[in-house]
């Protein structure tokens, strides 16, 4: 670090940062210094009014790609798609001992400034670097677009919170206040991944001729959802829930461990924390669940040997059923069998644990339309019978 930098706020800067949501962009370059690309997210337009489109790239100056680049003086920035990831991941070098030339990983074709350009890409902008300023550990590189290569399909790949993702059109408040005003009968509810195939499927057709459009997801997924307006309601556990959201409690689900049949805890009625000590933990790694299950075990003192997590319901009793493990699960399915048809058997978790209640949310401020007020009545009853 250099003089006078405050590691205070570079890590605040950086924390920052890392919630800005940007693109994946692999830059490529190839001419007298020879070919390289390399993966970034920090790309923009800069003027659409300029003779020729203008934009910028910020590139790292350890990256061997940034001198070839400034040598070169072209570059193509290939906008990913959202099922890209793996280039992504080849070009910041993840696999850089299993791939030796970074360029094998994908088809390419030579762009008309000679840079190369991944073959299908979600966009591309093939450009000639006009100027490069170097500030702190990047080069910045002012670029003159010298054409373009737009995809007819595709989604981008996104960048956040250190992860991938992708793009979800928002509808936002305008079809909200819509549905309000009685113009359109569609309701936008969000459901956690996991217990949603057990409610949903049900509640949509009691609720007759009322369209219904699902958001499925983890806690942070449905919650943000609300905020942003795109969903009206959502079933999810009561946590971090504040004072901008309005909860209807609907009930409790009760932890329990899943084993495979031939598993020897399968001989006792109920299985206590401590029988699972020494035993490998099939887990499902989707928040609060994971923390949810895990702190069952430590506030009991016992620390879970996990052996396989997965984010997927399904994947994790799939694991269980093969004997790789057991797991802990709130969620019961009607069917003791997994997706490829080995038996699974559940015993009830002795102790007391922490609640782990459903609840149904929306927004505090907002006036529930009359498709919502119907759809919380018919889960207020679904729970009442349980």
């Amino acid at each position: 670090m250099g003089v006078g930098i405050d590691p205070k706020v570079r890590e605040k800067f950086l924390g920052g940062m890392s919630q800005a949501a940007c693109t994946v962009n692999v830059v490529s370059t190839d001419g007298p210094a020879g070919r390289a690309g390399v993966t970034v997210s920090a790309m923009a337009s800069v003027s659409a009014d300029t003779e020729l489109p203008t934009m910028l790239v910020c590139v790292h100056h350890l990256s061997p790609a940034a001198a070839k680049i400034v040598q070169n003086g072209v570059l193509c920035v290939n906008v990913l798609r959202d099922d890209q990831s793996y280039i992504s991941d080849v070009f910041a070098g993840r696999f850089r001992d299993e791939i030796g030339d970074k360029f094998e990983c994908t088809e390419w074709v030579t762009a008309s400034t000679g840079a190369p350009r991944i073959a299908d890409p979600l966009v591309a902008f093939d450009c000639k670097l006009l100027s490069s300023e170097k500030v702190g550990t990047h080069h910045i590189f002012l670029c003159e677009v010298r054409d373009i290569h737009l995809s007819r399909h595709g989604s981008p790949l996104i960048y956040a919170n250190r992860s991938y993702g992708s793009s979800n059109r928002i509808e936002g408040a305008s079809s909200l206040r819509a549905a309000l005003a009685g113009e359109t009968a569609r309701l936008v509810i969000g459901c956690f991944h996991t217990f949603g195939p057990y409610l949903m499927p049900s509640l949509i057709r009691e609720m007759g001729g009322i369209g219904v459009k699902l958001i499925e997801g983890d806690h942070r997924r449905l919650r943000e959802s609300l905020l942003a307006g795109e969903s009206e309601l959502a079933l999810l556990y009561d946590f971090d829930l504040g004072e901008e959201f309005e909860k209807l409690s609907l009930g409790e689900l009760t932890p329990y461990v899943l084993l495979a049949a031939d598993h020897p805890l399968c001989h006792q009625s109920e299985v206590a924390p401590e029988d699972l000590a020494a035993e490998p933990m099939i887990l499902l790694d989707a928040p609060p669940s994971r923390d949810y299950f895990t702190g069952i075990l430590e506030d009991a003192g016992i620390k879970p040997l996990i052996a396989y997590r997965s984010i997927s319901f399904e994947m994790v009793r799939g694991m269980v059923a093969h004997g790789l493990g057991y797991s802990i699960l709130a969620t019961k399915p009607a069917s003791d069998m997994s997706y490829d048809g080995l038996n699974l058997v559940t015993r009830p978790l002795t102790g007391r644990h922490r609640e782990n209640r459903i609840v149904l949310a929306h927004r505090a401020e907002r006036e529930l339309s009359p498709a919502a007020r119907h759809f919380a009545d018919l889960c207020a009853r679904r729970f009442a019978k349980q």
